[in-house]
């Protein structure tokens, strides 16, 4: 069974009724304006695809790469104001 085919089953849609579609779609955009819409569907599709794939290699290199030392925070030394010193 073809990916076509579980589409097709999944969306419940006879051939009649993606023959009905497919000739709206024609109606409504034209014959120059289709290819135009696919490739732009295409290109959308495949930046969505990258883009998912870069967030999954994010993730799993976070999780195989060792935790980073923890540093503890640097405090900075204070000094003692010198007390100011009597006049007499």
């Amino acid at each position: 069974m073809s990916i076509c085919d579980m589409t097709l089953l999944f969306l419940n849609l006879g051939g009649g009724e993606v023959f009905v579609i497919l000739v709206v779609v024609l109606l409504l955009f034209g014959s120059k304006k289709i290819p135009e819409l696919a490739r732009g569907l295409g290109q959308g599709i495949r930046e969505f695809k990258d883009a998912t794939n870069g967030v999954q290699r994010e993730l799993e290199r976070s999780i195989h790469e060792p935790p980073k030392p923890s540093q503890p925070p640097q405090t900075q030394e204070r000094t003692e104001p010198k007390p100011k010193e009597e006049a007499q």
